[in-house]
C-alpha cells in the first residue's frame, strides 16, 4: 500500500509500505493480553512477607494435642497467630513474569501498528542526513504538520541527527526499531517512522510466521 511521506523541508512524496504491517486485521483481545501482561512484569516486586518457614522462633508445639479443649495448634509460627508468617501475601522477586512468545510479541505489534493508521495516526517521513541542532527548527517542524504526541522510531543515522534537537520536547519519545513495544506505541497517540525505520521493520516482523 501507498502512503505519504514527509521530509523535514515539507515536501512531501509516496512511499510504498507492508499492508500486512501497517493495516491487518486487529485483535483488541490480544492486544489487551499482552499489555497486560507488559504491564506486569515492568512493576518492580519489591513487596514481601514472611511466611511460616522464615520466622524465626521455637517451633515447639504450644500446647499439648488433647486434653486441653482448645483447637489443636502447633507452633507460634502459624499465620493465625500475631508475629506469625502471612499466608499468601507479596512475595517479592520471587513471582515470576508472564511470559510472551516471541510469534506473539511480533503479531502484537502489528496489531498496535495497524490501529495506528486505522486512527490516521501513522506518519511516515524521510531519513534524516542533515545533522539538526536546534531545538526550535525541530519543533517547527512538529508544529507544521501537526504533530504534538509522537513515537519516533528512528534509524540509527537519522537518531543521531535528530536526537539533539528533539530531547527537550514534551511529549515525545525517539526509539530505534529493536526496542519498540506495543505500550509506547499506544501510549502515545501518533507513531512517526522513517523510511529505513519501516524497511527495518518489515524485515523484523515479515519473518514470523
Amino acid at each position: 500500500m501507498k502512503i505519504d511521506s514527509i521530509s523535514i523541508n515539507g515536501k512531501v512524496t509516496e512511499f510504498e509500505i507492508s499492508k500486512k504491517i501497517f493495516h491487518s486485521d486487529i485483535n483488541n483481545k490480544l492486544i489487551a493480553h499482552v499489555l497486560y501482561s507488559q504491564i506486569a512484569n515492568s512493576k518492580q516486586k519489591v513487596a514481601k512477607t514472611k511466611q511460616r518457614n522464615e520466622i524465626i522462633g521455637s517451633t515447639a508445639k504450644i500446647y499439648a494435642q488433647k486434653g486441653t479443649g482448645n483447637a489443636r495448634h502447633a507452633s507460634k509460627k502459624a499465620p493465625i497467630f500475631v508475629g506469625g508468617g502471612v499466608a499468601h501475601g507479596p512475595k517479592g522477586n520471587a513471582y515470576k513474569n508472564r511470559k510472551i512468545n516471541k510469534k506473539e510479541k511480533k503479531k502484537i505489534l502489528i496489531n498496535a501498528i495497524s490501529q495506528k493508521t486505522k486512527d490516521k495516526n501513522l506518519i511516515i517521513f524521510e531519513d534524516v542526513k542533515n545533522k539538526i541542532n536546534k531545538t526550535k527548527e525541530f519543533s517547527k517542524f512538529l508544529k507544521r504538520n501537526r504533530i504534538n504526541n509522537v513515537l519516533i522510531v528512528l534509524d540509527s543515522t537519522s537518531k543521531k541527527n535528530i536526537e539533539l534537537s528533539a530531547r527537550n520536547i514534551a511529549n515525545i519519545k525517539l526509539i530505534d526499531t529493536s526496542y519498540i513495544t506495543t505500550y509506547d506505541i499506544l501510549k502515545y497517540k501518533q507513531i512517526m517512522f522513517t523510511k529505513s525505520s519501516t524497511k527495518e521493520l518489515e524485515k523484523k516482523l515479515l519473518n514470523y510466521e
